[in-house]
């Protein structure tokens, strides 16, 4: 499955080209590959958030380059705003559609662990595991079940069940997901209160910057 994606490609790099970018809609990217020399584009935030949600994560895309070529590409990476949350720049990685590639997939917990109402943590330790798949084989997400996980189970790579167009690339012993004890230190109190020293307020005010 691909969806088509218009991209302009960028004149100016200076910074306040890419801010006017920005404010007029679009988000500053970078087409890159194998066999592709490194270009920079811009791609309109809008269609690009509704092609992703229409492809998935890890979903082909067909970026058309000013009208002059489209490429084949999927989304390398993103980068966003963590105050604005918008959009602020995109890597799209051209692919060979008939070459296996090692991609990054988002782990989605499913199920809940018997050990987390005994009092359990889930502690989810990869949020990512590696896959080697053609591009059209590789998988938005990697489901894991947690339903069987008791206090101090855990959920290997080995554990995981791959696909019939992937294969996973982690050390089969990474540990992807476990559920913790909880915690039984006990709060120590005191038999005798004690008075606290007194000390004198020497108004010191630390410098922050930024």
């Amino acid at each position: 499955m691909s969806a088509l994606l218009e991209a302009n490609t960028r004149e100016s790099l200076k910074r306040s080209a890419t801010r006017q970018l920005r404010l007029d809609g679009y988000v500053p990217a970078v087409l890159y590959g194998k066999e592709t020399e490194s270009t920079a584009v811009s791609v309109p935030s809008i269609a690009f958030v509704k092609t992703l949600r229409e492809v998935g994560r890890n979903g082909i895309i067909d970026l058309d380059v000013a009208g002059n070529k489209t490429h084949k590409v999927i989304v390398h990476d993103m980068q966003v705003d963590p105050i604005k949350n918008h959009l602020v720049h995109i890597d799209f990685f051209e692919v060979d559609l008939k070459s296996e590639m090692e991609a990054e997939v988002a782990v989605n917990l499913v199920g809940e662990a018997p050990g987390e109402k005994d009092g359990g943590v889930v502690s989810l330790l990869l949020y990512n595991v590696s896959v080697r798949a053609l591009p059209a084989e590789i998988p938005e997400e990697i489901e894991v079940d947690i339903s069987g996980l008791n206090i101090g189970d855990a959920i290997q790579i080995a554990d995981l069940t791959a696909g019939k167009g992937f294969e996973f690339v982690n050390d089969p012993d990474e540990t992807v997901v476990t559920v913790l004890p909880p915690d039984e230190e006990p709060v120590e109190e005191e038999d005798e209160v004690t008075e606290p020293e007194l000390v004198e307020n020497t108004d010191d005010e630390p410098n922050k910057e930024e």
